[in-house]
């Protein structure tokens, strides 16, 4: 599909994205400031988010902001105290891309290790409940705010031996359906983008044999990112779109 939005379609928007360091997340960012949007990078690197602020700033793109925060090890407090700062900031949130994730092992059901699944789970499943909950209201300030999740094609058919990130992407998509409904009759809207096999790190972890110039690039799948943050999608609510159908 062609996904079609004005160039400045996210001016004077605020958009959260998460594992902005690299990968899909650092091209959603920068394809969301190159629309006019400001920018909380979050991630745990450091490094790697400065290296992103500094193109964001040197393309001339609105001043992104830095949050470095370990969803592996973040509490409660820190997703409510990262809200309290975003509201005090920006006054409001427009937009949450939920983008890190952890692949964990690929390996039989019966070898997955609990602390391996506990961790997959913290990362992919609670730190997003968690942060959702502590950012919905900045959220509902926005007269236009949208929540995107990342889902996998492992999150709509269960595969041999994808295990615990399997699961969780299941959980992910439950997790937006049931907020998507919550929230039909307000001004957030809710989705969730299966990017397919992507030139990414975790992808490269994942099939290591694979020829990976044979893959789409993360900028060639921003079209769709752009899109559901955009006010094109404002009747697009509830749904997990791929964003390389076949």
């Amino acid at each position: 599909m062609d996904y079609q939005v004005a160039t400045n379609t996210l001016k004077d928007r605020t958009i959260l994205v998460t594992g902005a360091g690299d990968g899909i997340g650092k091209q959603a960012a920068l394809s969301y400031a190159q629309h006019g949007a400001t920018v909380i990078l979050l991630g745990r690197t450091v490094s790697k988010l400065e290296a992103v602020y500094d193109e964001i700033v040197a393309a001339g793109y609105p001043e992104p902001t830095i949050v470095p925060l370990d969803l592996k090890g973040a509490t409660k407090k820190n997703y409510f105290d990262m809200a309290d700062t975003i509201e005090g900031q920006f006054g409001q949130l427009d937009g949450l891309l939920h983008n890190a994730g952890a692949l964990g092992i690929i390996s039989p059901f019966d070898q997955l290790e609990e602390s391996m699944f506990d961790e997959v789970m913290q990362i992919n499943v609670k730190s997003q409940f968690l942060m959702t909950q502590a950012l919905l209201p900045v959220l509902h300030k926005s007269n236009d705010a949208r929540i995107l999740f990342t889902s996998s094609g492992v999150g709509h058919q269960g595969r041999a031996f994808w295990g615990a990130y399997s699961m969780s992407k299941f959980a992910t998509e439950g997790m937006m359906q049931i907020l998507a409904d919550e929230l039909s009759n307000s001004k957030v809207r809710v989705n969730a983008i299966n990017p397919g096999g992507t030139r990414t790190r975790m992808r490269a972890q994942a099939f290591p044999a694979e020829d990976a110039r044979q893959l789409k690039t993360a900028a060639e799948i921003m079209p769709l990112y752009v899109y559901l943050m955009a006010p094109e999608s404002i009747t697009v609510n509830g749904e997990c779109i791929d964003a390389q159908p076949k």
